[in-house]
C-alpha cells in the first residue's frame, strides 16, 4: 500500500500536514547525505526546499514518515526542527494562488515562506503562516 499523500489531490483542497526543517552545514555533499539516508531507508521527499546564508543552509521536506525521518537524520547528526505547514492544492491558473493569498492577508496571516510546484492542472503550495490553525479555519470558510 502506497503511503498516504503529503498534497490533497482535489483542486482548492487544504490540510495541514508536518515539515521538517534540517540544518545543513554549507559543505559539499551534506545535502546529497540527507538524500542518501532517507532513500536508503525507503523514505521519499514529497517535496523540499532549500535556502541558505554564509554559515548554514535550511532543507524543509514533506517526507511520509515524518517521526522516522526525523528520528534518522539525528541519528546522522543532523539539527531537525518539526513543525506544521499549510499543503494546498490550486488550479494550476492564473490568479489561483493570488485568491488564497488575498484571503490570509484579509485577515492579517503573516506567510513566514512557502514553496511550491505544479503538475498538469494542479498546483501544490506549501505555506508557513504565524498561525496555521486560524490560516487553516479562514481558507476552510473561503
Amino acid at each position: 500500500m502506497p503511503p498516504p499523500r503529503a498534497f490533497p489531490q482535489n483542486p482548492s483542497v487544504m490540510k495541514i500536514v508536518k515539515q521538517l526543517s534540517v540544518f545543513l552545514e554549507n559543505k559539499t555533499g551534506r545535502i546529497n547525505e540527507l538524500a542518501r539516508i532517507l532513500g536508503d531507508n525507503g523514505i521519499s521527499m514529497t517535496a523540499f526546499s532549500t535556502s541558505d546564508n554564509p554559515e548554514f543552509g535550511i532543507m524543509r521536506l514533506i517526507v511520509p514518515d515524518v517521526e522516522r525521518a526525523a528520528e534518522l537524520l539525528r541519528a546522522n547528526g543532523f539539527g531537525v526542527n518539526v513543525s506544521d505547514v499549510l499543503c494546498i492544492s490550486v488550479p494550476n491558473t492564473s490568479g489561483s494562488l493570488s485568491k488564497v493569498l488575498d484571503s490570509l492577508a484579509r485577515h492579517n496571516i503573516f506567510i513566514e515562506y512557502m514553496y511550491a510546484f505544479s503538475e498538469g492542472d494542479t498546483a501544490s503550495v506549501v505555506i508557513r503562516t504565524g498561525d496555521i490553525k486560524r490560516s487553516a479555519q479562514i481558507l476552510k470558510g473561503e
